[in-house]
């Protein structure tokens, strides 16, 4: 056998440094002409010896193998447990993570050959990495960059880098990259990790990850657990977050277009940035200090992935109220809170009020439409009636779509494909996508457009803050979010929930919930409680849910129960808004009575926590 040159990467994991050995192998670059893989697969069979009896051996079929990958999708990202913690098993391993970068990889090439008639792909195909923090993230990369190697793709190497870094990685010049990966699991625990999948056209859907997976699986069990992670080739370093931040200082200076002084539009603001030691820090010495503001006061910018201070997220009330302190004890104009990875973001404004959620959809609508008059915003169904009036009364319309910030973004590209303009597409998470900036959900590009407007404001004499855009937002009364456990197997959990959730629909529309309707905008080719598309292409239905509006003669429409099957967890969502006093426990009685216990459905559910509430 020919020698081969290698190279050996030593990386520090948890402390200790693990050196990785080099997998030599020749990629290949595959020729298929469509996404549909099929491959043999290999019986793995182990011989077990009973502590009673050697009489039998114990088959370990390969769909138990194959189910470990297939698990590990989360809707369009993939997440799992990357180190040890109570009660979980760690799932995101070195070959867990090598099967489905190359599968990523093997499917990106197939692509290509698809757009190009099925002529070969021979120039070489180039993928971008990005991570957050996470102390995981050093040694996934490693099979990350063996998994590309093996497809035959070229590894860049971007280092600490947030998830909209990723796909502007593939259009910015001189990067350009064919597609991206980041390895992040948002706002969850650091023993968590994940990845997210780009190429030029935007984020993969549901469907595209479940292939990609599926794939996997199949390596996966065929390799029983093996992983290659000495590279033959290293990833190519690369510092495109620099490239990225004045992307974003030059937006912000050309639309200002301050007229005493361009190249620093942000002279005379304090700005809080709070990045809960995720990825967020850059923004505060690469865009805001450069543009001339003052950030005194800022906190949490260092990269940690312990996230010793809070959890990094717009909707933690811990993360939202240090933010809070920060920008009264300063008197700052405005306070920033970034996610992990940067995709989602919140804002503080002067006066201490915290804006995330249906709030910060708000601000960006009152944005939004005064630029683009009329414009359709795309929402997920668990935002309030208050926001669909707010959207209404100032010209635009409001669009419902199901749970899931992959299908908010999508349901505004379909729309404004089809012809009805939609500028904007935001989930109560604080994903919010724009069309100006390629349909990307990115939270610093959010912030971008607050802070444009909030100079915008100064300049033409107002010193009333963002949150004067938004004063005649109105509250929902009441809001719950309560949790249903499926009770069964694992592999039987999503069959159950759908069963449920099917069932609910049912009684709905059969009438056997007074007052209750299945809503919808009635626009948009939506119908069945905003969520499943009834035009000529629907969208893929990743998880099953509906909502249902609630009248009654007293009140009228009053209030509205969302009921979502969980895409990871065997668990069903139900969240309810009701704005008249004692509402949202009126309809978790109506729903346990009437619903969960008259179906029969409890037989399979645990509804403790509903049935609580509505006593309580």
């Amino acid at each position: 056998m020919a020698s081969t040159s290698t190279t050996s990467l030593s990386l520090p994991n948890n402390g200790r440094k693990t050196s990785f050995a080099a997998f030599q192998t020749t990629p290949q670059l595959h020729k298929n002409t469509n996404f549909s893989f099929s491959f043999p697969l290999k019986i793995a069979i182990k011989r077990v010896r009973s502590l009673s009896t050697a009489k039998y051996n114990e088959v370990v079929v390969v769909d138990e193998e194959m189910d470990k990958i297939r698990r590990l999708q989360n809707g369009s990202d993939v997440r799992g447990v990357a180190l040890e913690e109570k009660g979980r098993t760690v799932d995101l391993t070195l070959p867990a993570v090598e099967a489905i970068a190359e599968s990523f990889g093997e499917w990106l090439i197939n692509g290509l050959v698809n757009e190009r008639g099925g002529a070969p792909v021979v120039e070489e195909v180039r993928v971008s990495l990005g991570k957050d923090p996470r102390i995981s993230g050093a040694s996934l990369s490693v099979a990350v960059f063996a998994g590309l190697a093996r497809a035959g793709c070229a590894a860049f190497d971007m280092g600490l880098a947030t998830t909209p870094a990723c796909f502007m990685s593939t259009l910015l010049p001189p990067f350009a990259y064919d597609a991206s990966i980041m390895m992040t699991a948002s706002h969850l625990p650091y023993t968590r990790n994940g990845l997210k999948f780009f190429t030029r056209r935007g984020g993969l859907t549901s469907p595209e990850v479940e292939e990609i997976c599926d794939r996997a699986a199949r390596k996966y069990a065929n390799r029983l657990g093996k992983v290659s992670t000495l590279l033959r080739t290293p990833p190519r370093r690369v510092d495109f977050m620099g490239t990225y931040a004045k992307h974003l200082r030059d937006i912000i200076k050309e639309r200002v277009n301050h007229p005493l002084h361009y190249d620093t539009p942000l002279k005379g603001f304090q700005i809080i940035v709070n990045a809960g030691n995720g990825s967020g820090g850059f923004f505060t010495w690469d865009v805001l200090d450069k543009l001339g503001a003052d950030t005194f006061g800022s906190v949490h910018l260092n990269p940690d992935g312990m996230f010793p201070n809070h959890i990094p997220n717009p909707e933690d009330k811990t993360a939202m109220s240090l933010t809070k302190s920060a920008v009264l004890s300063n008197s700052a104009d405005l306070g920033i809170v970034f996610d992990t990875d940067v995709d989602r973001s919140g804002v503080v404004d002067k006066s201490g009020n915290p804006i995330n959620g249906d709030k910060l959809i708000a601000l960006m609508s009152a944005i939004v439409l005064r630029e683009h008059p009329g414009t359709t915003i795309v929402t997920d169904a668990r935002t309030s009636m208050a926001l669909t009036r707010f959207i209404t009364q100032r010209g635009g319309r409001h669009c419902l779509y199901r749970v899931g910030y992959r299908n908010v973004i999508d349901k505004g590209v379909q729309l404004d494909k089809d012809g009805v303009e939609t500028h904007l597409m935001m989930e109560t998470s604080g994903h919010g996508a724009l069309k100006e900036n390629h349909f990307l959900d990115d939270g610093a590009y959010m912030v971008v457009k607050i802070i444009i407007e909030m100079v915008r404001m100064k300049l033409e004499g107002s010193d009333e803050g963002i949150g004067s855009l938004i004063k005649d937002l109105e509250e929902p009364l009441e809001s719950v979010e309560l949790r249903i456990n499926v009770l069964s197997e694992p592999r039987q959990a999503k069959a159950k929930a759908i069963e449920a959730i099917e069932q609910f629909r049912n009684y709905v529309e059969e009438g056997q919930l007074p007052g209750w309707e299945l809503d919808f905008c009635g626009e948009c080719w939506v119908s069945e409680g905003c969520l499943v598309d009834s035009n000529d292409a629907p969208a893929a239905v990743d998880a099953h849910m509906y909502r249902a509006k609630v009248s009654d003669e007293e009140f009228g429409e009053h209030g509205w129960v969302h009921i979502r099957q969980s895409i990871h967890n065997p668990n069903i969502a139900v969240n309810m808004q009701s704005n008249v006093p004692g509402g949202c426990k009126t309809m978790s009685r109506v729903l346990t009575d009437r619903f969960l216990i008259q179906s029969g459905v409890d037989r399979f559910l645990d509804i403790s926590q509903v049935e609580n509430y509505a006593k309580s």
